[in-house]
């Protein structure tokens, strides 16, 4: 679902949110228990939601809450954002206390640039559709015209990852493409009116694109890269997640159980998606036939953890991270 363009403003406000949290936590009466006996110190949880993916599934359908109202736990939905970073922005903040479920590509970015977040759990799912694609009549029909053209991309997020990936799989060097960083709600209109001259995005605004600006595939993820770099993560601050810790389990399964009636049930979900999305019908039916299956990973899972470093090495090694990270620092 992933992201953002993670520009220097975006670095100071993640900074700045880190200080204050660090400055609260220097305030509290150490005196006190870390969490309370019933493992929380809040009864609501503020969860984001953008407009596609499991999160939007999960406020329109109505049994997310329901679960976690079981518990005593009233969720409060904030949104909707257009990718992964803003809700990252929101819960360094303090205006949301968990991002929506997207790419652990900005989330990483997020965390060296000195955002306290931790991760809770990992999605993966399949199949993957991200796509660089270019419009019918541009005269670009594979990966080697992008030379001397410009690709709108997210910064430090999908959209620029598998462009990379892309030009190193064909040996072009990445000095000769254009990178232009927007936000998918900027990218969209560039790419019709020929202000940049192709885009690397995720579904659904790809496969809208695709159909509405008469588009087609120059770079597949699920198809043309054969290894993952970028998963679905939900993050909470460090703070958060040590004073509500049966909180936490509690959204996290809240979450694995909704992504197990999506797989059951691609169908019912897709109408829910589109109701939401105001997509065609015909973006809704590649959607169905496409019966995405979701797979969650817990973050002391140890073979998933360490593909994830390998990911974030992969990136740091290619400039996307600007520097390394250790991501078993930052699991809760």
């Amino acid at each position: 679902m992933p992201d953002f363009s993670f520009d220097l403003l975006s670095r100071r406000l993640f900074l700045g949110s880190a200080a204050f949290g660090v400055s609260t936590l220097t305030g509290l009466d150490l005196g006190r228990p870390a969490w309370s006996s019933s493992g929380r110190v809040t009864d609501t949880v503020r969860l984001t939601w953008g407009l596609s993916g499991l999160n939007l599934i999960a406020k329109e359908r109505g049994e997310f809450d329901k679960i976690l109202a079981k518990d005593g736990i009233k969720v409060e939905w904030l949104g909707p954002f257009p990718n992964h970073a803003p809700t990252l922005q929101a819960v360094t903040g303090g205006s949301a206390d968990f991002s929506f479920g997207g790419s652990t590509t900005p989330a990483l970015a997020a965390i060296i640039a000195g955002s306290p977040l931790v991760f809770t759990q990992f999605v993966v799912y399949e199949p993957r559709t991200t796509a660089i694609i270019a419009k019918d009549d541009s005269g670009i029909n594979r990966i080697e015209d992008l030379v001397g053209k410009s690709v709108a991309v997210n910064r430090s997020g999908l959209g620029e990852f598998l462009l990379v990936a892309a030009l190193e799989k064909h040996g072009i060097d990445r000095s000769t493409v254009k990178f232009v960083y927007l936000n998918p709600p900027d990218a969209a209109p560039a790419l019709a009116s020929g202000k940049v001259d192709a885009w690397s995005m995720w579904s659904p605004g790809v496969d809208i694109a695709r159909l509405e600006y008469k588009a087609h595939d120059l770079f597949l993820e699920g198809r043309d890269l054969e290894f993952q770099i970028d998963y679905t993560s939900y993050l909470t601050t460090r703070k958060f997640a040590t004073d509500n810790p049966a909180l936490v389990r509690a959204v996290n399964d809240a979450f694995r159980a909704e992504g197990k009636w999506i797989s059951e049930n691609s169908r019912e979900a897709e109408y829910i998606a589109q109701k939401a999305g105001k997509y065609s019908d015909q973006v809704r039916d590649r959607f169905i036939a496409m019966n995405r299956q979701y797979r969650y990973f817990s973050v002391d899972d140890k073979p998933f953890v360490a593909d994830l470093q390998r990911a974030a090495d992969w990136l740091t090694a290619r400039n996307i991270l600007p520097e390394p990270v250790k991501v078993t620092n930052h699991l809760v």
